[in-house]
Order: C-alpha cells, then structure tokens, then sequence
C-alpha cells in the first residue's frame, strides 16, 4: 500500500514538472495569454518591449527610459517632435525648394515644393523619430516602396529645422533605409526577403529604441516563466546576464553598434544576440587603426581599445563607466569617481596648474577625454556657407597636450 502511494505521488509530480516545462518551451499558459509579441527573432524568440519589463523592474525601467539608448528611435508623434511647426520658424530653404513641417489630419508631415517650373509639391509623413533629441533628430517616413529618410532634420542647438546631414542643398531623392542603417536606432527590425540592402519593412513589428531586449535577449519565454512562477525559485536561463559574459563578448555587445560603420556584413546584423562574436556577423577594419585616424564619431569602441586605460588592464570595458540603465550626461562627479577608482589620488599627480584646474572644475574627463569635432557627422545650417562639425566626446582617454598649451579646455 505504501509502495503504491509513493508510486501516485512520483507520477503526480512528474506530471507536474511535465506540464512546467511544455509551458516553459512553449510559451505562456492561456491565463497569460495576453503576452503581445512585437516581433520574433530569426531563431523563433519573441520581443516583447520594455513595458513588459516593467511589471517587475519598475525602478530599471523608469531609469532607462530617461536614456539616450532608450530615445534613439520612437514612432513620430506632435508631442516628441522638438522643432517648432509655428509659421516662419518651420521651413528649410533649399536653393531650388522649401520644405515645410507641418501637419495634415493631427499627424505631423514634410511638405516640399519646388520653387520654379510647375511648383511640384510633395507630402510625406513623419513615422520615426531617429536621435534621442540631444543633438538632433531626423525623421524616417513609411512609403509604398519601403522606409526613407526624409531631408529635413530638427538641430537642437540651434533650435532650428535643418538640410538633413550630406544632403545637398536642392530638393534630394529620400534615402532609402535599410538594416546597416537601422541596427544602432532599433533593437529588432526584419526584412520580409531579408535582402541586405531592402528598406521594406512592417513598422508596426519594429522594436523601437535600444531596450532591455537589445542587451538581453528576446524575453518572451523569461516574461512567461516568470508570470507562471510567481514567487517560485524556479531556474530561467532564457536572458543573458551581462556578468555571465566574458570581456570580449560585453565589448562585443557595444561594439555592435559603436564600432563604427562595419560596412563588411557577413550575416544580418539583427541575427547577432548578446554572447555572440560579433566578428562572425560584420567587421569594421577601421577599429584597429592608430586611435589618431579615428573620428569621434561612431568608433567609441576603436578609440576606447586605443587607450593606455584600456591596454593596461584586463578588466576594463564599456560597463566599466557606463550604467546603461541610468541617463549619466552632465555627472562629471561620477565620472571622475570611476578614474579615481584607477587612480588613486594619492598617487595621482596631474600636471595642471591649479588655475587651469580650477576653470576646468578639476574635471578629469574635460582634460582626458574632451569634446572633439567630428570629421564626419557635419551640419549645414542655414545663412551659412560653410558647414558646422558636430562635437563629440572622444573615448581615446590620453593627455592632449594641445588643449593645455592653448588653454583650449573645450566644453
């Protein structure tokens, strides 16, 4: 009788366990079955945006939304749109055409007319916002034919509608948008012919910004073994623990997206996850150039692995400074706390005179990792010939001599 009793218990519980692990593999229970899926990966996992997240990380997730990595790209709308559409503060003039930002039926759209001959008009609508407002934004519209970048963006300071960078100064065919475009403003975008340099999309299954899922996977499968296991102990392997990662492979994950251009495709940049090598998915020769050959722009990770910081420990990498949770711009506090986490200070011994010091608010990264123009990210603004560089804050931490002898403490 007792054999027979263990014997129900054992077939109870390996039922049990059975029925947890279907509805681990196969998603969440018809309790949950509200789970909506933005998208899928190539290998099946779904996204699930970071308002999902949020049920159980509240406070990571109202932190990250104040990140420029989780406002780099979000669908257009008159509340985000930084530029003025009042009248005489909304046009771009081209040489042969005006461009207004206006809107048609509440939505907000460029409309563009030519000058001369039959004053053709064109009307396009604002769809995505790309930039976190920082610097700028441009605009992407969802066309018939696939996804454009559209030629007038909004320059933040100058507080003014601008020719959107390397456009010329006339009315342009739009650019066509496509995944090396979209891979460091989206967390997931798919092509339905995955052709490498097709801009057709369905906007409605793009996942916008660079989110939890950017960092950590698909989390489909977590959200539903965690809102089945509530208060469980149960074991979810289905995210990745950036700790869990080697140095590389967290550099990597950056690097996916701050390595510059990586014009070499060798699989779709949207296959690659976190824990992959990303030089098995694109190469960017240009990272391993002398860090003086760099542009500020886009190669952080080049100028970073260029740096005797870097080259002398073992350790070091982006999360090292970078909280990728929390917006940091404007805490020089904090960062000179992480050098002096290296340098100790009494150790330290830095070669500015206290004067300079003190105007440079004894400000490590002011001095060591300045504010450089880039080369390559330039604006034309309007009433000016000539074109207006982009400052950058370089991540090639050195001594720049150049900047103390002119007293150029660049801010």
């Amino acid at each position: 009788m007792k054999k027979k009793a263990l014997y129900i218990i054992g077939l109870l519980l390996i039922g049990f366990i059975g029925i947890k692990l279907f509805q681990y593999f196969t998603g969440p229970s018809e309790k949950y079955s509200d789970l909506k899926v933005i998208a899928h990966h190539f290998n099946g996992n779904g996204y699930v945006g970071s308002s999902t997240c949020m049920e159980c990380h509240a406070n990571i997730y109202d932190s990250h939304v104040l990140t420029a990595h989780f406002n780099t790209s979000a669908f257009t709308t008159l509340d985000n749109l930084k530029g003025s559409l009042k009248e005489g503060e909304n046009t771009v003039n081209l040489m042969d055409s005006e461009i207004k930002l206006t809107t048609i039926d509440g939505k907000p759209f460029q409309h563009a007319k030519i000058k001369y001959g039959d004053n053709s008009v064109f009307d396009w609508s604002m769809d995505i916002t790309i930039g976190s407002g920082l610097k700028g934004q441009s605009y992407l519209t969802d066309q018939p034919d696939g996804l454009f970048q559209l030629q007038a963006s909004y320059y933040v300071p100058g507080d003014m509608w601008i020719n959107s960078p390397n456009y010329t100064d006339r009315l342009s065919p739009l650019r066509p948008v496509n995944d090396k475009c979209l891979k460091c403003h989206v967390t997931f975008a798919q092509n339905p012919k995955e052709y490498p340099d097709s801009n057709r999309y369905d906007i409605s299954k793009i996942v916008l910004g660079v989110d939890c899922e950017k960092c950590h996977g698909p989390a489909e499968k977590h959200v539903a073994f965690q809102r089945n296991n509530t208060g469980a102990n149960g074991i979810d392997s289905s995210l990745v623990k950036l700790t869990s990662l080697s140095r590389q492979q967290r550099l990597d994950l950056c690097a996916s997206c701050h390595s510059g251009l990586r014009n070499n495709q060798i699989q779709n940049p949207f296959k690659f996850l976190p824990g992959d090598t990303l030089s098995n998915f694109s190469k960017n020769y240009q990272s391993l150039r002398p860090s003086k050959t760099l542009d500020v722009h886009g190669n952080q990770y080049g100028l970073l692995i260029s740096s005797k910081c870097f080259t002398a420990s073992d350790q070091m990498d982006c999360i090292t400074c970078h909280d990728p949770h929390k917006n940091q711009r404007n805490e020089p506090e904090y960062f000179n706390s992480k050098c002096l986490s290296c340098h100790k200070q009494d150790d330290m011994h830095c070669t500015l005179p206290s004067t300079k010091m003190g105007k440079n608010g004894s400000n490590c990264i002011q001095c060591h990792m300045p504010v450089i123009s880039s080369k390559n990210m330039q604006v034309q603004l309007k009433k000016l010939k000539n074109t207006t560089p982009i400052g950058i804050r370089t991540h090639n931490i050195a001594i720049y001599p150049e900047l103390l002898e002119n007293e150029k403490l660049i801010e």
